[in-house]
């Protein structure tokens, strides 16, 4: 009986979240909220991979942990476990850092390669780290870190263009945020692409009907601020100016930019709502975006669907 009512419940909570709710807990197959913090995802076939920082409650904290979910819907999430537990690689000290956990799949070693921002407390270490596995679910290893091209390297984003080319967005404090080129066994940066000379983090791109648009977050910390964004017919640049992707006074509803996932013809804004008191609770705010001709635009968040077959989205309250 109790097998039964558990297996009634699952059913509820799934019907229940046949959609996104931006802001909200977020439930995985199990009802616990995702902890997917700072993440970015991949897709293998027919399944989205979400990796993120794993900041659940009770952890052991001389390690640092990073999640891993499955989806084919990118509404229902299952909890893959913890694919990277990782000791202090570099002798940083007590509070050492890793966040913004991306992960690429290389045709060619066919490895998994995750980077990561990896710090000190202090935030003076500044390089990326790489873990790499034989599968999209672990576990990783620990392989070595870099100051990629030399520069500093904090948040990190990812970016994957339309023909297959890797690259990592990366902010350097003292000159501004690269958008480089990995290396073909993506175990180093080969190539700075761009430079953008702004205070900006948090970096996110996409490529939508021939131009790529680059979104950041200013250096606020914790606290959310008017995200920005600019365009580029190629991503050496130019890069015009920087403009809001919402009311400034908004402040990106909450959020800070992490990802930009194109499906199909839609583009979904994946940004982070941090709680740093309570960073297990912290949430996430997914909405597509209008974009297209050089403008890009993150509406009011509300519940929403979507096919990711065909990429067609639509609000609940439609």
């Amino acid at each position: 009986m109790k097998h039964i009512f558990t297996c009634l419940l699952l059913i509820l909570v799934a019907t229940l979240h046949a959609q996104i709710n931006p802001g909200a807990p977020w439930p995985d197959n199990n009802g616990n909220h995702i902890q997917a913090h700072g993440g970015g995802i991949i897709k293998i076939k027919d399944t989205y991979y979400w990796y993120g920082e794993e900041r659940r409650q009770g952890l052991d904290t001389a390690f640092r942990y990073v999640s891993c979910y499955a989806s084919k819907d990118l509404m229902h999430w299952t909890f893959k476990g913890d694919v990277l537990k990782l000791s202090d690689p570099e002798q940083l000290g007590h509070h050492w850092v890793l966040e913004r956990p991306k992960v690429y799949y290389n045709k060619q070693s066919k490895k998994y390669v995750m980077y990561f921002h990896l710090d000190s407390r202090d935030y003076k270490f500044a390089r990326v780290g790489i873990a790499v596995s034989n599968k999209p679910d672990g576990n990783y290893s620990y392989v070595k870190s870099f100051r990629p091209l030399g520069f500093e390297s904090r948040d990190i984003g990812q970016f994957i263009d339309d023909d297959g080319t890797a690259y990592i967005v990366f902010e350097d404090r003292p000159n501004g945020f690269h958008i480089a080129k990995l290396s073909d066994d993506y175990m180093t940066v080969e190539k700075d692409m761009s430079l953008v000379k702004a205070p900006m983090e948090g970096g996110a791109i996409v490529h939508y009907k021939g131009l790529y648009y680059s979104i950041g977050s200013r250096l606020t910390g914790w606290d959310p601020n008017p995200n920005k964004y600019a365009t580029a017919p190629t991503l050496e640049g130019p890069w015009t100016e920087f403009k809001d992707i919402a009311p400034p006074e908004k402040r990106t509803y909450g959020s800070q930019s992490t990802m930009l996932l194109k499906v199909d013809t839609t583009v979904i804004f994946m940004g982070d709502i941090w709680k740093p008191r309570e960073q297990w609770n912290s949430a996430y705010l997914w909405m597509p975006l209008k974009i297209g001709e050089g403008k890009l635009f993150l509406p009011e968040p509300a519940p929403w669907k979507i096919d990711v077959k065909t990429g067609a989205w639509s609000r609940m309250t439609e």
